[in-house]
């Protein structure tokens, strides 16, 4: 895809599950990975990933230069917290924005929160991450993870102008890695990755998606 396609295209939530049953895993178990403890949720569910996410991760973890490292920040988000959050994000463009029709909240509130009936962060599908140096301190991306639109006045879209030259490299290193791992960008969030879910198919061509929403258990 060459356009921003937003979450809540209908060609997004047209594309089928065929959900392969595959386990969320805990990332913290994970030695390699650098986990950051930012949006640690009640239920210590942020820590969670596919498998399948989580084996691609160290792929493009592999293919990073000495001395950098992936920062893993949120992965696995609850139906009930993604609706949350979804539902304040909206509220506030419904404040900055009376007159706009709710379909049209829906659309911008999408930017940053994907609609819960779709969204891959509640697949286990999606994590949300940055690079970081041998000390784990964070890189200098252009915008802190998880600005939205309005905060960041559109930097925090994956090929915005304006953001420095250094940044901009550090960027385009994740998008390397990550994309040749096999995962997808959402292209208003430089942070947000992607596989297996809808969004990724829609993305790849993929007749289906493998993983769909799915609740946390203690078997995973």
């Amino acid at each position: 895809m060459t356009e921003i396609v937003l979450m809540s295209d209908p060609r997004v939530a047209a594309i089928p599950v065929t959900e392969c049953g595959e386990r969320l895993v805990d990332v913290r178990g994970v030695a390699s990975l650098l986990v950051d403890t930012r949006k640690q949720d009640p239920a210590d569910a942020f820590a969670y990933l596919r498998e399948g996410v989580v084996e691609r991760l160290l792929t493009a973890q592999g293919l990073l230069p000495d001395g950098l490292r992936l920062l893993f920040v949120e992965g696995y988000r609850p139906p009930s917290l993604q609706h949350a959050y979804f539902e304040e994000y909206a509220g506030r463009l419904r404040a900055l924005h009376p007159g706009w029709p709710e379909e049209r909240i829906r659309t911008a509130a999408s930017r940053y929160v994907s609609p819960p009936e779709i969204a891959p962060h509640s697949a286990g599908a999606a994590v949300d991450l940055t690079l970081a140096g041998a000390d784990g301190r964070e890189l200098d991306l252009g915008t802190r993870m998880n600005a939205d639109p309005e905060e960041s006045g559109g930097a925090c879209y994956t090929h915005a102008d304006g953001i420095g030259e250094e940044a901009r490299a550090h960027r385009e290193l994740l998008g390397a890695v990550l994309t040749a791992a096999g995962l997808v960008n959402y292209p208003t969030e430089w942070w947000h990755w992607s596989f297996g879910d809808r969004y990724w198919a829609l993305a790849t061509g993929a007749a289906t998606a493998p993983y769909g929403p799915k609740e946390l258990t203690p078997a995973g």
